[in-house]
């Protein structure tokens, strides 16, 4: 009998802290940065994002998150027997967020790790935790993407600070003798990295390099629109589906206007694609989890949905996932 996987529960969690444009248009303000509600929703669609507060880690967000999945999959944290969190900004240079998140769990044993493909990780854990399950080497997983992204901004660049946000989101997934997940989708071109990054590192003691996150926006528009394309298309022929079947879109939630080119591209309305980005900007690994879950706990999403899972992000990577609810 072939094995499969499915999502049998969702969760997401953001910080308390919720900024709107003009609460940051505010702050930035005060420190000599120009910028207004206008132009950020004008160009990004974002309207809203929430920020953690400074004792607060990727595994603290983690932590809600991956709580609200395992009581929506109705099972307990002791029968996870698989963890991956994709993150860039992990509590620790090492061990894994996964790790610590593990162990606020109270569970041991169980394999844990991170996943680091920044705004794609959840892409790839996804990806992973399904192939773990299908060769048997697990049954249930806790596929996490968290990121505190407020901590690594530049907020005397008002071209990238008001882009990001912080938050959660995670998926319980388990072995099934039917199909969840039809088909997986990788990819990454380490020459364009970078047009997205973050080039500091720890060295003596002391951060070596920039420490905070730079990007060549219009470089990643155009790469990303191309990519996302051929990613779905790539997943939608490997399952011998086409975009008809698609009942809706979540991709990762970067820009509005990459999203309305992508589903353009694919012939899909905007009534199908899945859209937090006004309320949540840019999560990077956590924004389809958080997405998804936003999603499932407002009705929109129901079982039997045929959904396609995009992202793509610093490195560069890429990748997309078509799976039914």
């Amino acid at each position: 009998m072939s094995r499969f996987s499915r999502i049998t529960g969702t969760g997401s969690y953001l910080p308390p802290r919720r900024l709107s444009n003009a609460e940051l248009v505010a702050e930035l303000a005060a420190k000599g940065v120009e910028t207004s509600d206008d132009w950020i929703v004008e160009r990004t669609g974002i309207r809203a994002r929430h920020f953690a507060e400074a004792d607060v880690g990727v595994s603290d967000l983690a932590l809600h998150a991956c709580r609200k999945a395992i009581e929506a999959a109705g099972c307990q944290a002791a029968d996870i027997d698989l963890i991956i969190v994709a993150t860039s900004t992990p509590d620790m240079v090492f061990p894994s967020s996964a790790c610590i998140l593990q162990n606020k769990l109270g569970v041991a044993g169980c394999p844990a790790f991170d996943v680091q493909a920044v705004c794609s990780g959840f892409v790839y854990a996804l990806t992973l935790a399904d192939a773990l399950i299908k060769t048997g080497s697990a049954s249930r997983a806790l596929v996490v993407g968290a990121e505190v992204f407020s901590r690594i901004l530049d907020f005397s660049d008002r071209t990238t600070c008001v882009l990001f946000g912080d938050g959660a989101g995670a998926v319980v997934l388990e072995a099934s003798d039917v199909p969840g997940i039809w088909a997986t989708d990788l990819h990454a071109d380490g020459k364009h990295v970078d047009i997205l990054c973050v080039p500091g590192h720890v060295s003596g003691g002391k951060a070596s390099g920039s420490p905070l996150l730079t990007m060549d926006g219009q470089a990643v528009f155009k790469l990303a629109v191309g990519v996302l394309e051929d990613a779905a298309r790539a997943v939608l022929a490997k399952a011998g589906k086409t975009e008809a079947d698609v009942d809706w879109l979540i991709p990762h939630q970067a820009n509005i206007r990459i999203m309305q080119s992508t589903a353009k591209k694919l012939k899909l309305s905007m009534d199908k694609v899945v859209v937090t980005v006004d309320q949540h900007g840019n999560t990077s690994a956590a924004s389809i989890p958080l997405a998804l879950d936003t999603a499932v706990r407002s009705g929109k999403i129901k079982k039997g949905d045929t959904l396609m899972l995009e992202g793509v992000g610093g490195g560069f990577t890429w990748g997309a996932v078509l799976l039914d609810y």
